[in-house]
């Protein structure tokens, strides 16, 4: 049977399945994340429990949730109103334009089936809905700072316009961030403006209501990186003088030379300016509407227009002891250097134009025992002429470091210009179909199954050639592409009472991706073959007055898995290429999730994940050599998970932690490097003053730990870990401890 078959065959079993009421409760062993039974009757299920928006890493947004697959640069799919925030992550990634916020009517965990049959992607999704207007008066707002200067306000006011069912709510976010660390050239490392207005009709006979919501956002940041001495055993030592989290390693100016891919002409974007901003616009129209024969109608369609221009140093290696032989001068003052030289490149995608047109529409109805819900998704997106300028200078490797001019740098101290550079423009359109069926069977059994089948289209232009220093595009130098393909997702979960609170539960998930637009970016066709990810699930269940426990075994596997790499010659550390490999992954896992509540006040929640990520079809070539990393363990993630999440609540109080455990994290695609084992953890108090303000405190990393964690720049290719013992080396790193308090109002 061919796949156009399947299809027909599930658009028929779509069309005529019927959706049950019911609850469930279903865990993967990859998830960190425990989910609850709830399914909501109007909304996707979403989970509970979880503080996503914990994230040891970053004050910016939620935490990215392991599924066995290596952590994505855009992090966590973020939904608002049913609909992606934004349409990809790059270059406007979803924190640019997204915030958790007072603005937001609610907040939950969309869990990975249902992201698989409503959007037809793999993972968890945080998905929120914009606070529409209201019958009555209400005000939120909410004040958080840190000792460490971080200072945001939130607020919201909505209420009523006319007594004919017209309303309002408006909303402003403001964050200044300094981070944790110091900025010579610039005053905060993360600078965000969100702005929001609406208006809302109910309608008569509670029919249901319709919203019309702008919203303005305007966003800048920066990266920094971790610098210490790599030990053997996976240990990153602190240097005097440079300490995690509280050293920047972005160079003290903040400035860099590029050369335009689009004009040929050379130019100094400054992190201070707007070469690190995203600006964009948004017009939401989303509601509900009660049909007469029973169906709830709801929809959510949005138009979305941005400018990102994105701004980054990524190290690349560091030399040690360099002499007065090698020529170095400080570039600002023009006096010899020796010392330590790290190579850096350096990133600017300059105001880069895209526009989204998006529309999710769905009828709703419940049938005796079934929930049926029945839906279109449309997404079109448009980019113009993204490019990627890029460069390579030298800095000083310290605190603050200085830039540096060699033989091999022009005036300015850069080089290499645009070598690996990027370009591509072109629209994406996707067409879904999706029907879910959520079926009690009897006292004993439910069934939930759902498909989704989407048409992706898309087309553009790309570089007929590999993008080099006199590289100018042009019409010439462009090649087009235009592709199309028609995919399937779907799950089936089932969970059956073996006793009145002891089951069992079986879940299997299938989603279906090609290729996207940024695919294109090198000068190269890529492998657009499907890339399918079927997950499968078995497991038991057991829920006592004090005890709710999941148990389950799951099995992953994700093919044609597409990344780009910058990859460093293991012989000369000066010398990198860039490359795309095609691989895939395959996950097998085994989680217990339990809540405990023994007494009244108390609630733990426990979370162990034991899984074996490892690399399949990892085959590729570079600097003349040909590797094979096939086998070899998944980079950043962990074997070992744990979770331990103990609160306790006593009249207006309310005290909590929050434990993480991560095993060795490999740092290197060849494995011989790796961090050791590390904990992550946040703690606070909450106090409910009276009916209207809310207090909290928040101490992240409460535990003062230290340590690197991410991958280790430059190291793809090596195979002796010996060389990098006792050497320089940069990466991401957690938090250090932070005190944060707030203050939140209501009436």
């Amino acid at each position: 049977m061919n796949k156009f078959q399947i299809i027909i065959i599930a658009m028929c079993f779509c069309f005529t399945m019927q959706k049950s009421w019911g609850q469930e409760r279903e865990l993967s062993a990859s998830d960190s994340v425990k989910l609850k039974q709830k399914i909501s009757k109007d909304k996707p299920k979403e989970g509970g429990d979880r503080n996503v928006m914990l994230n040891a890493a970053s004050n910016t947004g939620p935490r990215d949730v392991n599924i066995g697959l290596p952590p994505s640069v855009g992090g966590i799919t973020i939904l608002e109103n049913d609909l992606p925030a934004v349409y990809y992550f790059w270059p406007e990634l979803p924190n640019r334009t997204w915030r958790p916020s007072v603005s937001l009517e609610r907040t939950g965990l969309l869990k990975m089936d249902e992201l698989a049959t409503s959007m037809g992607d793999l993972g968890f999704a945080v998905n929120s809905y914009t606070q529409t207007g209201t019958k009555d008066f209400q005000f939120k707002g909410k004040v958080s700072g840190s000792h460490y200067g971080w200072i945001q306000g939130d607020v919201n006011v909505s209420g009523p316009i006319s007594k004919n069912g017209w309303s309002y709510s408006a909303g402003a976010f403001l964050n200044y961030d300094p981070d944790t660390y110091d900025l010579k050239s610039v005053r905060n490392a993360d600078e965000t403006k969100i702005f929001r207005a609406g208006i809302t009709k109910y309608f008569k006979d509670n029919k249901g209501k319709i919203t019309a919501a702008y919203k303005y956002a305007n966003s800048y940041s920066v990266t920094n990186y971790a610098l210490f001495r790599y030990k053997e055993g996976g240990e990153a030592k602190e240097l005097d003088g440079f300490t995690f989290g509280k050293g920047s390693f972005v160079v003290n100016d903040g400035k860099y030379r590029f050369k335009d891919l689009m004009t040929g002409e050379y130019y100094t974007a400054d992190i201070d300016g707007n070469e690190a901003t995203t600006e964009s616009h948004n017009i939401d129209i989303f509601g509900n509407y009660q049909l007469n024969n029973g169906w709830d109608f709801q929809y959510s369609t949005r138009y979305h227009s941005a400018k990102t221009s994105l701004l980054y140093q990524i190290p690349l290696s560091i030399t040690e002891s360099v002499d007065a032989s090698a020529g170095y001068t400080y570039a600002n003052t023009g006096d010899a250097y020796t010392g330590n030289v790290a190579t850096q490149l350096a990133m600017n995608s300059p105001n880069i134009p895209t526009k989204t047109l998006m529309g999710r529409f769905s009828l709703n109805k419940t049938i005796k025992n079934h929930e049926l819900q029945l839906g279109v998704l449309e997404q079109y997106y448009h980019v113009d002429d993204y490019h990627s300028n890029r460069s390579f200078f030298y800095q000083t490797v310290e605190d603050q470091p200085s830039k540096l001019i060699s033989p091999n740098t022009d005036e300015f101290g850069f080089f290499g210009y645009n070598t690996g550079g990027e370009f591509y423009r072109g629209s994406e359109n996707k067409l879904s179909f999706f029907g879910t069926d959520n079926w009690k069977v009897n006292d004993k059994f439910n069934l939930s199954y759902g498909v989704h089948i989407r048409y992706h289209h898309i087309n553009g232009d790309f570089a007929r050639e590999a993008v080099n220093t006199s590289t100018i595009m042009n019409e010439e130098q462009t090649a087009s592409f235009d592709e199309g393909w028609l995919q399937l997702g779907g799950k089936i979960n089932a969970n059956y009472n073996l006793t009145k609170n002891f089951g069992l539960i079986g879940n299997f998930l299938y989603t279906e991706e090609n290729g996207r637009l940024n695919d294109f970016s090198t000068s190269f066709v890529p492998n657009l073959k499907s890339r399918k990810s079927p997950l499968g699930a078995f497991g038991v269940f057991w829920n006592t007055p004090f005890l709710s426990l999941v148990s389950q075994a799951t099995y992953l596997y994700k093919n044609n898995y597409l990344q780009r790499f910058n990859f460093v010659n293991p012989v000369n550390s000066s010398e990198s290429q860039n490359g795309s490999v095609n691989y895939d992954i395959q996950t097998i896992g085994w989680t217990t999730d339990l809540v405990l509540t023994p007494f009244k006040g108390f609630r733990l929640h426990y979370l162990i994940t034991l899984q074996d990520p490892v690399y399949k079809k990892f085959n590729f070539s570079a600097f003349g050599d040909d590797y094979n990393y096939s086998d070899n363990n998944v980079l950043q993630i962990s074997k070992t998970l744990m979770e331990i999440d103990p609160s306790y609540t006593f009249g207006n109080w309310r005290i909590w932690a929050s434990f993480r455990y991560f095993s060795r994290q490999y740092a290197s695609l060849t494995n011989v490097l790796y961090f050791k084992a590390r904990w992550e953890n946040f703690g606070g108090v909450n106090y409910k003053l009276n009916d209207h303000v809310d207090l909290g405190a928040t101490v992240v990393n409460f535990l003062n730990q230290r340590g690197a964690k991410g991958t280790i720049n430059g190291s793809e290719l090596i195979t002796d870990p010996s060389q990098y013992y006792g050497q320089l080396l940069t990466s991401s790193y957690i938090r250090p401890f932070t005190v944060q308090a707030s203050v939140s109002v209501h009436f």
